[in-house]
C-alpha cells in the first residue's frame, strides 16, 4: 500500500462504474458496499444471467465476478462478457484456489484474480491495477487518433502553432474543446 496515493486513486476510480458479481449474500453485500466508497456507481448481481442481463443493460467499466456460482458460473458469465467487449476489465475475486479452475479463467482472458477473504489492502492494490489498465487503455486509444484535415485548415493550424510555438494537434485540440463547450 506504500507509495499508493489514496486520494488520487478514489479521484480516479470515482469516474468509472463497477458491478460485483457474487452469490452469497453477506459477501455480495460487503463487496458492494466497500466499492461504493471508490466508484461512481456499483451495481451487484447475485448469478450469472441477471448479472449478463445486467451487463448488457449498464456496461461497467469494472465487473468483479465469483467463479463459483449456481447456474452460470463466473467463467462462463467472463467467456459471454468477452464476446460482448473483448476488451472489458474482468477482476475474478474467489474463495476457490481449484487449479482448473483458475486456469480456465486466465484462458478466458481476466485481467485479474484475488484470493477470498481480502483485506484492505489487498483491494488499494486491485484497484490501483485497474486504473493503470484503464490509463494503458486511453493511452493506446489516444495515440491512435487521427484527423484529416482540409488543406486551408491544415495552413491555418500549421501556422498558429508556429506562432505559439505550440503543436498542431495542440491546436487542434484547443479549438476542439472550445467547439464542444
Amino acid at each position: 500500500m506504500s507509495g499508493i496515493d489514496l486520494v488520487q486513486l478514489t479521484e480516479q476510480t470515482k469516474r468509472l462504474s463497477a458491478m460485483v458479481v457474487e452469490d452469497e449474500k453477506v459477501t455480495n453485500e460487503l463487496l458492494s458496499s466497500t466499492f461504493k466508497n471508490f466508484f461512481n456507481s456499483v451495481e451487484s448481481a447475485f448469478n450469472g444471467e441477471d448479472a449478463l442481463k445486467a451487463y448488457e443493460k449498464n456496461e461497467p467499466d469494472v465487473v468483479f465476478v465469483d467463479i463459483i456460482m449456481p447456474g452460470m458460473d463466473g467463467i462462463e458469465l467472463s467467456r459471454q462478457i468477452r464476446l460482448i467487449n473483448p476488451s472489458q476489465i474482468i477482476i475474478v475475486i474467489s474463495a476457490s484456489n481449484d487449479i482448473e479452475k483458475i486456469s480456465e479463467s486466465i484462458e478466458v482472458g481476466v485481467n485479474s484474480f484475488i484470493q477470498k477473504p481480502i483485506d484492505t489492502k489487498k483491494i488499494i492494490e486491485l484497484l490501483n491495477n485497474v486504473v493503470n489498465i484503464i490509463a494503458k487503455k486511453k493511452k493506446i486509444e489516444t495515440k491512435t487518433f487521427s484527423i484529416s484535415l482540409p488543406l486551408d485548415i491544415y495552413e491555418t493550424v500549421n501556422d498558429n502553432a508556429k506562432a505559439e510555438s505550440i503543436s498542431k494537434n495542440a491546436v487542434i485540440i484547443r479549438a476542439l474543446r472550445s467547439f464542444y463547450q
